[in-house]
């Protein structure tokens, strides 16, 4: 039977309690019991001030299942990952792992008992190789064997059954293979438990297929995955029992195959979503923006429109040059020819300070690199684009800015205890709609979405729909890329296709379907 073992091993025999100063796996392998999970949190609390970020919280994780962790921004989920891989520590509780207990956690020691964490934000060094990454860590001498790591490294990548280049330097590979090369890292350590934060996030449909097919390999080997992502779709294609958090407490815990998409988001939320993807009613005819024949940054004799009160997609597979239409849109990238016209009229437009005096916004793929300053006040980011619309001869009107502040706040349901909270504290989607907030206050009448929802909950979603809505019902127009299909069918009226940087395709929303748009995506120039 087992009792605490911290700093000093203590293992519970027939003959009472003896103290031994042995390492911990010699006892580990004598005291496992097939009936034991291979994880259990028992009742983890953790406060910080003003909120109970983790609530009481029991979870546990079989071994070799993978298991969904979900729920709204803020709902706990990074909170207690980071309890349990020792970076937090937990108020009260404990943390139980192949039959141990642990009231005190490190990164060392979660690392150490078999515990690895794959973050948004990949934890690779650029200039070194595959196989340097792998197995980076792993030699206790001044010298590294090379030939040893090359070796190390195949046999990972063998029993995840992929292929890269060992020799090749990791900045130099695409997202979904330095998504490969963490998972590697991370088996190479005698891992038992892999927790996956938001891992398919950055892939395009086929990426996330092999990166389903790894996980399917590496259950069959015995290894447990903790799966973290807003994607319900995926909840469905790949776990076994999926756990729903809110508001810092585990609501529910169910088998995946007992349970459905509308009872799922119904737990997260607290009540059930109905029609997510909002009804517009103010569609014209009359073109808000159009382009003519733009080439550029890979694009060429692209020519589209987007009518007033019109939300119109832009599908493509990563690559497509989607993104830098954008761009060239916004001015960051510059147009080699063509035309871009507003209401009608040629605007010229060569820099993102043209188009924002046009009335043009740039809602990035990447907000927190991209999209707003992190590290500065919600009052700050909405009101910097702003500036010349809230100043008189350089002179600021911090009464108008207030004002301007407290009405996107409101508008927008930001949640925030104050205007001047800083930006990296909120949750994922609200810093989404700060940069929305940022947009729609430099007095924007075109918004250029890049990826609207990437990385924030079912409800938030929800919410950033029916924003857009809004907007567009008030007679203004957006031009949306997104790789999420249902979201591009959901949202769109028309939807053109990009592949290879050429349109293949326009289809009105009410004929659009995934097949239809697919075909048209692999078409190529």
């Amino acid at each position: 039977m087992i009792v605490t073992i911290n700093s000093e091993s203590y293992v519970k025999t027939g003959k009472g309690i003896s103290s031994v100063g042995m390492p911990f796996l010699f006892f580990r392998k004598e005291i496992m019991t097939a009936s034991l999970p291979l994880l259990f949190m028992d009742h983890c609390t953790k406060v910080y001030p003003g909120v109970r970020a983790i609530d009481d919280v029991s979870f546990e994780v079989k071994k070799g299942e993978t298991h969904a962790l979900i729920g709204e921004n803020g709902a706990g989920k990074s909170t207690l990952i980071k309890c349990l891989s020792g970076a937090v520590q937990l108020d009260s509780g404990k943390i139980t792992f192949e039959g141990i207990e642990y009231k005190k956690m490190s990164p060392y020691l979660s690392r150490e008992i078999g515990i690895e964490i794959i973050y948004q934000e990949l934890n690779l060094i650029p200039a070194l190789t595959v196989a340097e990454n792998i197995c980076f860590g792993d030699s206790n001498s001044f010298w590294v064997d090379y030939k040893a790591n090359m070796k190390t490294a195949q046999d990972v990548l063998d029993r995840m059954n992929v292929k890269l280049d060992l020799r090749k330097q990791v900045q130099k590979l695409s997202i979904a293979q330095q998504q490969i090369v963490e998972i590697a890292k991370a088996i190479s350590k005698n891992t038992k438990l892999i927790v996956m934060d938001e891992p398919t996030a950055p892939l395009t449909e086929k990426e996330t297929e092999t990166l389903f097919e790894i996980i399917d390999n590496l259950k069959k080997q015995g290894i447990s995955i903790i799966f973290i992502s807003h994607r319900l779709d995926e909840i469905f294609s790949i776990c076994d029992r999926v756990t729903v958090m809110r508001d810092g407490k585990v609501i529910d815990t169910r088998d995946v195959k007992d349970i459905n998409r509308d009872t799922l988001i119904s737990l997260m939320v607290g009540r059930s979503l109905c029609d997510i993807f909002p009804k517009r009613s103010h569609i014209t005819d009359i073109p808000e923006i159009e382009l003519r024949s733009i080439t550029g940054s890979g694009d060429k004799d692209i020519s589209l429109k987007v009518n007033k009160g019109e939300i119109v997609g832009i599908a493509g597979l990563v690559g497509s040059g989607r993104t830098e239409l954008l761009r060239m849109i916004y001015g960051a990238d510059p147009i080699a020819s063509g035309q871009i016209l507003l209401e009608g009229k040629v605007a010229r437009i060569s820099n993102t300070g043209d188009a924002i005096r046009n009335g043009i916004g740039l809602i990035p793929e990447d907000r927190k690199t991209q999209g707003c300053f992190l590290y500065s006040g919600i009052d700050w980011n909405i009101t910097i684009s702003a500036i010349r619309f809230l100043s008189n001869k350089g002179i600021m009107n911090f009464r108008k800015m207030q004002e301007v502040v407290k009405m996107y706040i409101q508008k927008l349901q930001i949640k925030t205890p104050r205007a001047d909270q800083t930006v990296m504290n909120l949750s994922g989607g609200n810093q989404q709609k700060v940069v929305v907030a940022k947009t729609m206050a430099a007095n924007c009448k075109v918004l250029l979405f890049d990826e609207p929802t990437r990385g924030i909950d079912v409800a938030a979603k929800q919410e950033i729909y029916q924003l857009m809505t809004k907007f567009v019902d008030e007679g203004n127009a957006i031009l949306m890329v997104t790789s999420d299909m249902e979201e591009l069918l959901g949202m769109s009226d028309r939807i053109y296709v990009l592949a290879e940087g050429r349109l293949t395709g326009e289809v009105s929303g009410t004929e659009a379907t995934q097949e239809k748009l697919m075909h048209l995506m692999s078409k190529g120039g």
